[in-house]
């Protein structure tokens, strides 16, 4: 197993949809009217159900039901349902299977739903221009897994790889590198490199496992995401172990830890409820 058999199943993936595109080209525009960006998610009967199913979910509490996807972008914001739609398309490209992991897909779609709104929370007060910036790579920093499982189930080591998950005093990035000398945010990177996405997600993602590696313009950006990716570890998120640990990265990383202690709250409450 090596590099050049992950980069040969990244180039084998499909392209993003048409109505990706769209978006794609939508996002770049300085004046974005909701009814444009309504029209082209209407489209696509898959990105209206997503949307209208996140926007009703406990994790954001609004008091009566969303109905239409017009709706949910005037409360949810322009660039977070594009976040979204982005995330949903990907998805349906390479979700496949995380059984190396001893995951499901539910697991991953969790993790991502939980990272979505903790992010929102956290920084929407603080940072709202760094909220939009990162709320997709939230959703798809775990999703190179679904590479690294392929590669693993290919070369029957996965039974291998999970004996090695057992083992509690190391983390999942910690097992990826033994394996394949690098993490599936490496992977996730490179993933978004084939598709031409945009160079704020590609290089924020590809340090998450070392933010202090990343470059002074994204430094801050991967140390954000090394925390939330943390606090909703893909194994048990939210757990008391994930939080406590996403906390002393926060400190560690001179962010608002008080701000994440208080997000992280008003998030389980509303999932409990």
């Amino acid at each position: 197993m090596n590099l050049h058999e992950i980069l040969k199943k990244i180039e084998n993936l499909s392209p993003l949809p048409e109505t990706i595109v769209e978006i794609e080209k939508y996002k770049r525009k300085e004046e974005k009217e909701i009814d444009e960006l309504n029209e082209i998610i209407n489209k696509d009967a898959l990105l209206v159900t997503t949307i209208l199913k996140i926007a009703n979910s406990a994790m954001f509490g609004f008091r009566s039901r969303v109905e239409t996807p017009k709706r949910a972008i005037s409360l949810l914001g322009i660039n977070f349902v594009i976040s979204v739609a982005i995330s949903t398309a990907s998805q349906k490209i390479i979700i496949s299977s995380l059984s190396s992991y001893g995951l499901s897909n539910d697991d991953f779609k969790n993790s991502s739903s939980l990272s979505l709104a903790l992010t929102n929370l956290w920084l929407n007060k603080l940072d709202p221009e760094l909220r939009d910036s990162l709320l997709l790579a939230t959703l798809l920093q775990d999703i190179g897994k679904f590479i690294i499982s392929d590669v693993l189930i290919s070369n029957d080591k996965a039974k291998e790889f999970l004996k090695k998950l057992e083992d509690k005093t190391k983390s999942i990035e910690e097992i990826e590198k033994e394996f394949f000398g690098f993490s599936s945010s490496y992977v996730t990177a490179q993933i978004f490199k084939h598709w031409n996405l945009s160079s704020n997600l590609i290089n924020s993602i590809e340090f998450i496992d070392n933010p202090k590696s990343a470059s002074e313009d994204y430094k801050k950006k991967s140390m954000i995401l090394d925390v939330i990716k943390t606090a909703t570890d893909i194994r048990n998120p939210l757990s008391k172990d994930a939080v406590n640990k996403a906390i002393e990265k926060a400190k560690e990383y001179n962010l608002n830890y008080k701000s994440l202690e208080e997000s992280i709250k008003k998030l389980k409450n509303r999932i409990e409820k």
